[in-house]
């Protein structure tokens, strides 16, 4: 896969980070190149992989690989074009097919929503279906400059939504057998050495205030569950300063961490127990030494690289420190504020991301050594909370005050205010840049281990 076309390297101008009043308003040209970008990336993707793993379920709990390559084009026609702007379908049969992604809490559950088994259509079918939705965006993005806000905020659910999809193909590519993936020329790894300090290294964050959300007044674009602002008084509290990496989480699998139940909430174990969990997902035991599992091949388990875990075992790590993992509150004051007592847009200050400030917007298949990145380090000093991996918190994931589903995906976040999932923050490798605002909040079940999450404890 052409590095070009996997970055989508052509870009219009910055529509700048939505859900920010920093933006300008999207116009026909930016929405046309934005959604261009997207299409390529996607593209790209999807033929990284061998035809014989198109219809292969790589992780249990998620839809065949076909599903995700139709719910693209799809999801922009049933936001968009008709939730958005009240136009016809293009496709009803298959918009109907890829309509809805599932989020089972067993392999036993992940029944496809739209009630497809092994009817699938072939990928020829998707792609003709796919350009008939590009046609029809693009004929939309004739009209851009004349939309009302509610079919703003519609186009900007369309292109989100791609990009969030494209994180989630990747990591799932990650569990694709490695035949079935094409591995790209020349492929390198940033490795680094582990951090002389860690673990140890931690900063002391005084007492004050955190702004979660994003107000509907000021903000260009937001997800349902970002309004509304709001400011929450988080006392003091120290965290690390950089992610758990693997060299300090490795100490941790060979310490016994994951045979004492005294470490983990009892459904926690339950779930170890169950599925036979003994060390990280995106580690491999094999004649005695660990390795990691990249997108294309084993290497040498990097042990300066933040450790990719689920909520549930950084938990029980966190518990293993006498410690804990931060709350979202906590989080955004470590991240956002400063000690002067204001708040910066990101972590590094207000200046937009780039590959100086972090490991984000999709800069490679792997993470890079924890603090490789130090130009993005908070006022504090705290490295990596936007990049590198998704951080998770202790927040169950709920609405905010004032909350109101979005005309345009009104299921988004009101499925899963369940009391099952736990708010992360920050970003990956895979997050698009247009993700990064500091109101934009992830969230999983505790014990879905295949996302590219890492943690920090505090205490």
């Amino acid at each position: 896969m052409p590095r070009s076309a996997f970055r989508g390297d052509s870009r219009a101008e910055d529509p700048g980070p939505a859900g920010s009043s920093q933006g300008p308003r999207l116009d026909g040209l930016v929405a046309r190149e934005w959604y261009r970008r997207n299409r390529a990336r996607s593209r790209a993707i999807f033929d990284s992989i061998e035809p014989s793993a198109y219809y292969a379920r790589p992780i249990a709990l998620r839809n065949p690989i076909v599903f995700y390559e139709g719910h693209l084009p799809a999801f922009s026609v049933l936001s968009f074009i008709r939730r958005g702007l009240g136009g016809p379908p293009v496709d009803e049969r298959l918009e109907k097919l890829f309509e809805r992604g599932i989020d089972p809490d067993s392999p036993e559950a992940a029944v496809p929503r739209s009630g497809a088994s092994t009817a699938w259509p072939s990928r020829e079918e998707v792609l003709a279906f796919a350009d008939q939705v590009d046609a029809a965006m693009n004929e939309a993005f004739d009209a851009a400059d004349r939309l009302a806000p509610r079919q703003v905020d519609a186009l900007y659910t369309a292109l989100e939504h791609e990009a969030m999809h494209q994180e989630t193909l990747l990591y799932m590519w990650h569990r694709l057998p490695y035949e079935q993936k094409r591995k790209p020329e020349g492929l390198r790894y940033e490795l680094g050495e582990p951090l002389a300090s860690s673990p140890g290294a931690r900063i002391q964050i005084p007492a004050g205030t955190a702004t979660l959300g994003a107000s509907r007044g000021d903000a260009t674009f937001g997800w349902d569950n970002e309004f509304e602002e709001h400011l929450v008084r988080v006392t003091a509290f120290d965290i690390d300063q950089h992610n758990v990496t693997n060299a300090d989480f490795l100490a941790f699998v060979e310490g016994g961490g994951y045979r004492d139940p005294a470490l983990w909430a009892p459904d926690d174990w339950a779930w170890l127990q169950s599925d036979r969990v003994t060390h990280p997902a995106f580690w491999v035991r094999t004649d005695e030494k660990w390795l990691w599992r990249a997108m294309f091949e084993p290497i040498p388990l990097p042990l300066a690289w933040p450790v990719y875990v689920s909520q549930a075992e950084a938990s029980a790590y966190a518990r293993w420190q006498g410690r804990r993992l931060p709350t979202e509150p906590e989080f955004h004051r470590a991240a956002y504020g400063t000690p002067a007592g204001s708040e910066r847009v990101y972590p590094w200050g207000d200046s937009p991301p780039d590959g100086t400030r972090g490991h984000f917007d999709f800069a490679g298949w792997e993470p890079v050594p924890a603090g490789a990145r130090p130009a993005g380090m908070s006022a504090w000093g705290v490295h990596d909370l936007v990049g590198n991996g998704w951080e998770w918190t202790s927040t169950i994931f709920a609405p905010f005050g004032g909350f109101s589903a979005m005309d345009s995906y009104p299921e988004y976040s009101a499925d899963f205010f369940d009391g099952q999932h736990y708010v992360m923050k920050g970003g990956s490798p895979a997050t698009a840049r247009e993700l990064l605002r500091r109101s934009f909040r992830n969230w999983f079940r505790p014990n879905y281990p295949y996302v590219y999450a890492t943690f920090r404890t505090v205490a």
